[in-house]
């Protein structure tokens, strides 16, 4: 893999509670340079991102419900939706992880598939948005990560995404690989949360990771050996 196919699967992201318009600003230029995927901002600077990508070929990726997951299910199909329309092309939601606790995969699942509709109540010739389901692996046992990960997919998401790089812990090998076992090779796996060198990259597609979501997008490129 080339250091220009690298960089096209990853999301640059900042989501720190103290960005700025200038750490968004910087963000974007890096992003265009390189040529991630896409930038993932917090939702109040996706117009600015918008304005500042636009034509550029790099993505907007938006979270919601972040980074705990527990509101509402018509709160985040609003944010969802103002987002889309405010200029994001991707929707990255984390699950309630309560649900989850409880077994209740049947409201999960409802909740995956308002946020879905929502976001792509939007698309046209012009425009697909992607939305991803953030598990918070790391709270998560096996056969939970398993189920939710059917539920996603049967809910219509695009990709399962491991953590928000909030919790105790983020992407595994294992967390990763198991994501991929049971969605299959048509849906998108993003490993997300402590991926900060080349070799750690290089473990998580390894393990079956289609998109990476890291701050350290930069040094994983110029660390990339072709």
């Amino acid at each position: 893999m080339t250091r220009n196919e690298i960089a096209s699967m990853i999301d640059h992201t900042c989501l720190s509670a103290c960005a700025g318009e200038k750490d968004i600003e910087k963000l974007c230029a890096e992003a265009k340079k390189y040529g991630f995927a896409s930038v993932c901002v917090n939702p109040y600077y996706v117009p600015l991102a918008s304005e500042l990508l636009n034509g550029s070929g790099v993505r907007v990726c938006t979270v919601i419900g972040f980074p705990l997951g527990a509101v509402s299910i018509d709160d985040k199909a609003g944010q969802a939706s103002i987002a889309v329309d405010e200029g994001a092309d991707e929707i990255d939601m984390v699950i309630n992880l309560g649900l989850v606790k409880d077994g209740d995969f049947d409201e999960v699942e409802d909740e995956i598939e308002t946020v879905v509709c929502a976001s792509k109540e939007f698309e046209g010739s012009s425009r697909t948005v992607t939305v991803k389901v953030i598990l918070e692996t790391c709270y998560l046992t096996d056969d939970e990560i398993a189920e939710v990960c059917r539920r996603a997919k049967s809910a219509g998401a695009d990709f399962v995404k491991t953590s928000t790089g909030f919790g105790p812990g983020g992407a595994t090998v294992h967390a990763v690989e198991l994501m991929r076992k049971t969605v299959g090779p048509d849906m998108g796996v993003k490993a997300s949360g402590g991926i900060r060198t080349a070799e750690d990259a290089a473990a998580m597609i390894k393990a079956g990771a289609s998109r990476l979501g890291c701050s350290a997008g930069v040094e994983i490129v110029e660390g990339w050996k072709d």
